[in-house]
């Protein structure tokens, strides 16, 4: 009797067993569990609502308008100065836009907008480059009487733009010159600080010392200034007088006094490599224009 009614106990007490399993979750746990979850809602609804409040109060930007551009890069266009020249005519207040003064930096100028620079109303040319294989007898300067004719000669019906030589060429100097209405190309490749290098062939009166060409590689001072030579050579095939030179300076004096500082005379200086552009299907006396990707490429050296 003992035995089946401990049984019976036993049993029991399994059937009318009610707890839930240790392993189960209690509601207050469910409840902290989701605690969070609605904490990190609330702050999320409220960024994104101050997010709005902050747009909302924000100036709406102006438009922007379709082939506008900044006032000094207009006025460079027009071709009566550099960005940073005209910079300084807008701060100023030499610039005015349909009549009204403009002063400030990166104004946007619009179609239709009437700019006036110091008195006059400009036209906004588009760039124009063109590369002259230069001959003799004709000079970049005005001033050297009628007896030299002005390479403008030469591109003359190649644009209606009013364009100029970059740097400068005296009548026995042939090889390239290249024109623009850039201003800010022509101010670039006259300053001494440009780095892109030029190639020309000087022919001397005399054959060149082997030591005076190591004097000239290793660079030399002319008139104060540090003239750094990229390369020099005899040209293969040549005389020894004929000489291959390599540097970054545009000023062709420079190329003539290298070589008059050890007393040579240069009879004469063709270049044939400016910036990476070369003589190659271009006849002496003619000109063409560069392509687009050779613009690109002076733009980056």
């Amino acid at each position: 009797m003992n035995n089946k009614e401990g049984n019976n106990n036993k049993s029991g007490g399994r059937a009318n067993s009610s707890r839930p399993s240790s392993n189960k979750p209690k509601p207050a746990m469910q409840k902290r569990a989701q605690g969070p979850k609605k904490v990190k809602t609330i702050v999320k609804v409220a960024d994104t609502a101050d997010k709005i409040e902050k747009k909302a109060n924000q100036a709406p930007k102006r438009p922007k308008v379709k082939d506008e551009i900044r006032l000094n890069k207009y006025i460079s266009n027009s071709g009566v100065c550099s960005r940073r020249d005209a910079d300084i005519y807008i701060q100023s207040g030499n610039v005015k836009v349909n009549g009204i003064p403009v002063i400030e930096m990166g104004y946007m100028v619009k179609p239709g907008d009437v700019v006036n620079f110091d008195g006059a109303v400009l036209t906004p040319e588009k760039k124009v480059y063109i590369l002259l294989n230069k001959p003799k007898n004709f000079t970049t300067a005005l001033d050297e009487g009628q007896e030299f004719r002005n390479v403008l000669e030469l591109v003359k019906g190649s644009t209606t733009a009013k364009i100029g030589p970059v740097g400068r060429m005296d009548k026995n100097t042939t090889g390239l010159l290249l024109f623009t209405n850039d201003t800010d190309m022509m101010r670039k490749f006259t300053l001494p600080t440009n780095k892109s290098s030029k190639i020309y062939q000087v022919s001397l009166d005399k054959n060149l010392k082997f030591e005076d060409l190591e004097k000239i590689n290793k660079g030399l001072v002319i008139d104060g200034h540090r003239v750094f030579v990229e390369d020099i050579s005899y040209i293969e095939g040549e005389a020894k007088s004929e000489i291959g030179l390599k540097l970054r300076s545009a000023n062709v004096k420079v190329v003539r006094s290298i070589f008059e500082n050890f007393s040579y005379d240069v009879l004469r200086i063709d270049r044939v490599a400016f910036a990476g552009l070369t003589k190659k299907n271009l006849p002496r006396g003619n000109w063409r224009l560069l392509t687009e990707q050779e613009i690109i490429n002076l733009k980056n050296v």
